[in-house]
């Protein structure tokens, strides 16, 4: 064991939290060295490379620490809630067809990318190919679709419907976090840059900055000094919602419990995860929230709770990054590599033509490669008001996800 290894998750927890005040400090500072170094790094890309170096170099142990756990179950629904219930949906949905073009654009490129990546290395490698059908490698690829566009729920349904190995199980997971969260990386080191992207793209950012202005609207009005009555009323709509949205999953997917093998057989068993059902639910509650006075909380911090939150949550996921580990079979994670760069391409691609901003290239990719947890926080690197977008954009995701790993799976059989 390392001799300063941190194991105990408040004092991980305390750190986290110093690293995130000194970050939004320094954010805030007017001193030369740090306009700069943000005008180059966006601040959220420190929220999840520092973890990501200290778990690393084994300082700390994200996966062995419970705070990943607690900061998804509670941090993000109550996040979600409390984004979702200030929200100006109308003004969401008015992104229009560009939006919706792009993030199924991804959509495709993950369900197609992976055979194609599979079939090329393997042209190119005789000595991977054999493995790869004498290992089934095709079995534990598939499984990084419904990871991509599902989440966890989604991979392990693909894991138990296609048979995977745990032993390559094992290897897929350590090639689908390093592959995955090096793009999260970049898209956020993007986010500052966008404008100079939008250029390449040829593309008119006007219709984010129309929704930013309209949701931001009612902002012209000074806000006021939060007092203990308005903490507690923020507190109490984010986690009370938060604590609807568990006690309602649970009901909801115990619903679904009895019927969970003819789900899987359907490809449907992401619908008795209770995860799933928290995350639509959580949602579900703050949009409806975004139509009453509760929209009202953000004039007194309500967004700032929830992007603390999300910073938090990102801290979370960074630890469990390992920067040195990339698995055993360089020959798989060549095949992820392509992968990921056929699912870039091609939203670039559909992007230049329909001249879409990068925002929707950025969010929509997250939305299908990270999903909840990660997709409102690059949608937030932009601006914090934009961040719905990467909900409603996720949730979609965990929708489509094992139907998309089925169509993918489908497709490998032929080439694995």
């Amino acid at each position: 064991m390392n001799f300063f290894q941190i194991e105990n998750d408040a004092i991980i927890a305390g750190l986290f939290l110093i690293l995130l005040t000194g970050l939004f400090y320094s954010t805030e500072s007017n001193h030369a060295f740090w306009k700069k170094l943000y005008g180059i790094v966006p601040p959220l890309l420190f929220c999840y490379l520092i973890p990501g170096f200290l778990n690393s170099y084994h300082i700390i142990q994200g996966e062995n620490s419970g705070l990943y756990g607690f900061a998804t179950k509670y941090l993000l629904p109550a996040s979600l809630i409390l984004l979702l219930s200030t929200a100006n949906l109308k003004a969401i949905l008015g992104l229009g067809n560009k939006a919706l073009i792009i993030f199924f654009t991804g959509t495709l490129g993950i369900i197609i990318g992976g055979p194609i990546a599979l079939y090329a290395v393997s042209l190119f490698s005789e000595t991977f190919h054999l493995a790869a059908q004498e290992g089934g490698y095709w079995k534990g690829l598939v499984t990084i679709t419904g990871s991509w566009i599902g989440g966890s729920s989604s991979q392990l349904a693909l894991k138990e419907i296609y048979g995977c190995s745990e032993e390559l199980f094992v290897i897929i997971l350590v090639i689908d976090a390093l592959v995955a969260n090096v793009w999260t990386a970049l898209l956020f080191y993007g986010a500052g840059v966008s404008s100079k992207i939008d250029t390449w793209l040829g593309a008119d950012a006007t219709l984010i900055e129309d929704v930013k202005k309209s949701i931001l609207k009612y902002k012209e009005t000074k806000d006021r000094p939060a007092d203990l009555k308005d903490l507690s009323f923020i507190l109490g709509v984010g986690f009370g919602g938060t604590a609807i949205a568990h006690a309602g999953s649970g009901f909801i997917s115990n619903l679904f419990a009895p019927h969970r093998d003819w789900l899987m057989a359907n490809g449907l068993e992401p619908f008795s995860s209770q995860f799933l059902w928290l995350i639509l639910l959580a949602t579900t509650i703050g949009i409806i929230l975004s139509f009453t006075s509760v929209r009202k909380m953000e004039k007194v911090g309500s967004t700032d709770f929830a992007t603390l939150f999300i910073y938090f949550l990102i801290m979370t996921i960074g630890m469990r990054l390992d920067l040195f580990n990339i698995g055993a079979n360089v020959g798989l994670l060549a095949v992820a590599i392509v992968w990921m760069l056929i699912h870039i391409l091609s939203m670039f691609v559909a992007a230049k033509i329909i001249k879409a901003p990068f925002f929707f290239v950025a969010v929509g990719s997250q939305a299908n490669i990270g999903g909840v947890a990660t997709a409102p926080a690059v949608a937030a690197a932009f601006h914090p008001s934009l961040a719905p977008v990467g909900v409603l954009l996720a949730v979609l995701s965990h929708v489509v996800g094992t139907y998309a790993g089925i169509i993918s799976g489908w497709l490998m059989r032929f080439v694995g």
